[in-house]
């Protein structure tokens, strides 16, 4: 009876010394998905745990480590971490999964997250999901998730572009599938490691377990859960050059700093014409020690028309784009065959006019100096290995004091973001394009457009 006491007067302090998420997040790893989280339900769902569970105390101190309340378990419980640590696990491993990737969620993943599930909750649920928890909550309610089918997670989560997390969670599904413990975290206690070892013993699985040291490389696909897809060969330094032409004196430093910082060797043009974007370009193929990296990079900043870059041209055709691609084909540039070859292209659109004086673009134009032999790569097709980004707005946007492109703004925060996550350049793409939506959302008189093709052959890290 004392100990009951003691019990109830622990959950008492416990239930008054958490904040409002804090209590949410507890009810949840407390396997409720009621919307009312008072200091008082938390208290009485805590007393009612208690008279449930045969090891109580453990209950308890699990969800403050879980909470990561820590002063709370020296204080209220009288314990350490550690020593919850060494615990046996008494909260299902699915809500503590889903609480713990609710925490690594920013709000822009959420933002993703709810886009995309747009045709699957109603309106007013996604407006009032205000964390990851809310969303699985409200999936739970319509069972499209539980703790045997989570499929559905591990695919919003790839489209989102948190491939690490998607990876927990198919690791989570195969434990449940196999009967087999999951792998501890790198950081989980002597006693955990010792445990899943014992496990796999028990199991028969008795072939030698590779052991991959913390500085040692490890095939970037295998990382991220996409072993069936090689990456490409993204290291030397510099990576390769990046070529930004900037004619509108807009977002041209940033993405020099930008792509300095991703360890490329950067050249800034500003002001050029469409004559000049081309003599440019040309120029870089006859470079050789600029195309010895392991991939190109180029950005194109103008005014233009669905086919054509304008540069600073008042009365001009413009340069075609299909020029621009051609010019670096395996072909065109073998300095450059079989490595990716990527375009982000920012077009503030510009009516189409018959011009005073044409600007024609030949084959023969697109001639370059030749490297040597090709026999290398004679299984490549011409157009392999490019990946192509493409953003319009209107070109009244210019007229915005220090205007800066929301997709470039949204690049660059996916690729910051993609550095830590591991995330390769298509699923960045899914945050830009999903940045971009709401922006339209929330801008509708100032609405940007994005088009994205590829055709490259593996996945591509740009880090």
């Amino acid at each position: 009876m004392a100990l009951l006491q003691d019990q109830l007067r622990e959950i008492n302090q416990i239930a008054e010394d958490l904040n409002s998420c804090e209590r949410k997040r507890l009810l949840y790893l407390c396997d409720s998905m009621e919307a009312d989280s008072s200091v008082a339900r938390v208290k009485e769902m805590l007393r009612s745990k208690i008279l449930l569970q045969e090891n109580s105390h453990l209950f308890l101190r699990e969800l403050m480590l879980r909470l990561g309340r820590f002063d709370i378990l020296r204080k209220v419980c009288k314990v350490s971490k550690d020593q919850v640590e060494r615990d046996p696990q008494v909260i299902p491993r699915f809500r503590v999964l889903m609480a713990n990737i609710s925490e690594d969620l920013d709000s822009e993943d959420l933002d993703s997250l709810k886009f995309l599930l747009s045709n699957t909750l109603t309106r007013e649920k996604i407006e009032n999901s205000k964390n990851f928890l809310d969303v699985i909550i409200e999936l739970e309610k319509m069972d499209s998730v539980s703790p045997e089918r989570v499929d559905f997670i591990v695919d919003h989560l790839k489209n989102i572009g948190r491939v690490d997390l998607a990876k927990k969670v198919a690791a989570y599904k195969t434990s449940v599938t196999t009967g087999t413990p999951e792998p501890p975290e790198p950081s989980a206690p002597p006693q955990l490691q010792q445990t899943f070892r014992a496990s796999q013993s028990r199991q028969g699985q008795c072939q030698p377990i590779a052991r991959v040291s913390m500085n040692t490389p490890v095939r970037r696909a295998e990382q991220n859960g996409e072993s069936s897809v090689e990456a490409y060969k993204f290291n030397t330094y510099p990576r390769g050059v990046c070529v930004i032409i900037d004619c509108v004196g807009s977002d041209g430093g940033m993405l020099s700093e930008m792509f300095t910082a991703l360890h490329f060797d950067v050249v800034l043009y500003q002001w050029l014409s469409a004559g000049e974007i081309l003599t440019t370009l040309k120029g870089i193929l006859n470079q050789r020690e600029r195309l010895s990296g392991d991939g190109f990079v180029c950005c194109i900043i103008s005014r233009g028309t669905a086919d054509c870059i304008q540069g600073t041209d008042s009365y001009a055709n413009g340069l075609p784009l299909d020029t621009i691609r051609r010019l670096f084909t395996g072909d065109e540039c073998p300095m450059l065959a079989g490595k990716p070859k990527i375009f982000f292209i920012q077009r503030y659109s510009i009516p189409e006019f018959l011009p005073v004086a044409r600007m024609d673009y030949r084959d023969e134009d697109l001639e370059t100096d030749g490297y040597g032999t090709m026999a290398t790569y004679d299984n490549i097709p011409a157009d392999a290995d490019v990946f192509w980004s493409q953003c319009w707005t209107a070109e009244n946007q210019l007229e915005q004091q220090q205007h800066h492109s929301i997709y470039f703004k949204a690049l660059a925060d996916s690729l910051h973001k993609a550095r830590r996550r591991k995330m390769n350049l298509v699923d960045v793409h899914t945050e830009v394009n999903a940045a971009i939506f709401e922006h339209n959302r929330w801008n509708p008189g100032a609405d940007y457009h994005i088009d994205v093709k590829h055709t490259l052959r593996k996945n591509l890290y740009l880090e």
